[in-house]
């Protein structure tokens, strides 16, 4: 059983109260909270991120998507503030026809979708079945990511991705989440992924939680965890603290792919990074976060940030 006191746990109170109401600006939230500000946003500072082929606002937006889709041998499509990975839907071909009628989608889950069928999801996600306050909410259609090969025997489908929390543009813990089955090919750790304790001076995985228990192979594939070292690691780093730049949000969750071709990718940032992360690396938030509000005013440029997080933790 973990000590959480002496680990130095911060709990999900002091979370709230300490760190998201008063270093994050409500004005800021849009441009992590929305998708699709997310994605302009990060499109005109030149920062990697999914390509955005199009988006649907409305569903007068439809009557031209047949003609845009053209082109395209697969996307991802989207809620602009869904959560947990809900109505997102994969498209890993299109077998596109001049007929709407005879165009097809086959999913990630390797089910075949009319075109009709795929209006119905587009209609879902505009009624705002998926957005986090049941509010209309528009659709995007983005680049589907890759995954590197270094992780093929570490996921079981789906794309993993790296969590960086950051404290004042500074990383301040980080984890590798990966797909299983019993999490259905997603990342979320409260659906059964695995979830790995990255240590930031290397990007090596130094432990590994399935459900909040310690494990030390992959519960799919069998894969041990030991000595592991996630590829393209200072460039992700620089990355999530280029982002943190961007908005005024000081306690950041910035998640992280790594492509095979263009390396890190950022997916999305969260205002409100959950927990779990201290469970990954069996080490408590408060201590990491005391010792930037203590050193960050010696802390201004990207190149400190980085080495203080990579001397520090």
């Amino acid at each position: 059983m973990i000590d959480l006191k002496s680990f130095g746990i911060l709990g999900n109170n002091n979370r709230i109260a300490s760190y998201i109401l008063p270093h994050n600006k409500r004005s800021s939230y849009p441009y992590v909270d929305d998708k699709l500000k997310t994605a302009k946003l990060l499109e005109s500072s030149g920062l990697q991120s999914p390509k955005l082929y199009s988006k649907i606002e409305k569903m007068s937006d439809t009557k031209n998507l047949h003609e845009r889709l053209k082109g395209l041998n697969d996307f991802v499509i989207k809620p602009a503030r869904g959560s947990m990975g809900n109505g997102i839907t994969i498209v890993n071909e299109l077998k596109w026809n001049q007929k709407e009628s005879e165009t097809h989608f086959l999913t990630s889950n390797k089910k075949s979708m009319d075109y009709s069928a795929f209006i119905y999801q587009v209609s879902s996600i505009l009624s705002g079945l998926y957005s986090l306050n049941g509010q209309p909410d528009r659709v995007l259609i983005q680049q589907k990511l890759k995954v590197h090969p270094f992780f093929n025997d570490l996921i079981y489908k789906g794309v993993p991705d790296v969590r960086i929390i950051l404290f004042k543009g500074v990383p301040v813990m980080a984890m590798l989440r990966l797909p299983t089955l019993i999490s259905r090919g997603k990342g979320n750790l409260h659906q059964g992924a695995v979830g790995c304790g990255v240590e930031l001076s290397s990007g090596k995985i130094t432990k590994a939680i399935q459900r909040n228990r310690f494990i030390k192979k992959h519960p799919d594939t069998d894969q041990d965890f030991k000595g592991l070292k996630i590829p393209y690691w200072e460039e992700s780093l620089r990355l999530a603290v280029n982002s943190a730049e961007l908005v005024d949000i000081g306690y950041l969750g910035v998640d992280i792919v790594i492509q095979p071709d263009s390396g890190p990718i950022i997916l999305e940032m969260n205002a409100r990074p959950g927990l779990s992360i201290q469970l990954a690396n069996q080490s408590g938030l408060l201590p990491r976060l005391e010792l930037v509000e203590s050193k960050v005013d010696e802390l201004k440029s990207i190149d400190s940030k980085i080495n203080f997080s990579v001397e520090n933790f």
